[in-house]
């Protein structure tokens, strides 16, 4: 994911996805975009597949990672077989947490980092030059310079709220959001906790995308209606820079 520099005349370096299209990209003129990871676990694939393509065609959907935890990787491997024809088919862009390896097997967009996980150099040696590296950050400036130093292209900041997924996670401030928009060439997700209940503050902070699992895939009134009030919410709140 890349951006054009703000108050600048710098040209953006736009990549492009392995589905043809070019990889999401928000400028100053674009609202913030959404971002949806799996459910931690997924037990029926084909159902899991007919929610995810109605969600898709219920609002734009940036990217989906691929998060599923105590699955071994084959079946990783034979979940994202089936899921990442449906997003490139909407032109959403598809990243797998963590594995590197398993992104370049299963012609995935790129690749979600934890800062436990492989080093971002060493992930650009397995991945095809075109590949999207994002990166954790918590809530630390320092760890998101180090990572667009060594060469992300968009960094993670959270968690935002209390969440389900990882709720004994820290929290990070919403300022941060503010001044890596104002200030910083390459986008920032905002996760942890967010809801389309408690999008608005993150969104109206400057992140450029909002990522959700359970506040898209538990919400009461269904994922489609979850997507729909966020894709509403973004383009009523995003701060627009002149």
């Amino acid at each position: 994911m890349s951006k054009s520099k703000k108050k600048s005349n710098k040209k953006s370096g736009k990549k492009k996805s392995q589905s043809g299209a070019h990889t999401p990209a928000p400028t100053p003129f674009q609202p913030c975009q959404i971002y949806l990871l799996t459910p931690p676990h997924i037990h029926d694939v084909n159902a899991f597949a007919q929610e995810l393509d109605a969600v898709l065609n219920a609002a734009p959907i940036a990217c989906l990672q691929i998060r599923l935890k105590d699955t071994p990787e084959q079946e990783i491997v034979d979940i994202s077989g089936v899921l990442i024809p449906i997003c490139h088919a909407h032109g959403t862009m598809v990243l797998i947490n963590d594995d590197p390896k398993i992104a370049a097997q299963t012609g995935a967009d790129g690749v979600h980092l934890g800062q436990s996980d492989m080093d971002i150099k060493l992930a650009k040696e397995v991945l095809s030059p075109d590949a999207v590296i994002g990166v954790t950050c918590h809530n630390s400036r320092e760890l998101a310079f180090k990572a667009c130093s060594d060469g992300a292209d968009y960094v993670a900041f959270g968690a935002c709220f209390e969440g389900t997924t990882k709720p004994d996670a820290e929290l990070a401030d919403l300022e941060i959001f503010t001044w890596w928009h104002e200030a910083i060439e390459i986008p920032c997700v905002a996760i942890g906790g967010v809801s389309p209940d408690n999008a608005q503050a993150v969104i109206a902070a400057g992140a450029d995308f909002i990522a959700l699992s359970s506040g898209v895939w538990d919400h009461a009134d269904g994922p489609v209606e979850a997507v729909t009030r966020l894709h509403a919410l973004c383009a009523q709140h995003s701060p627009l820079l002149p």
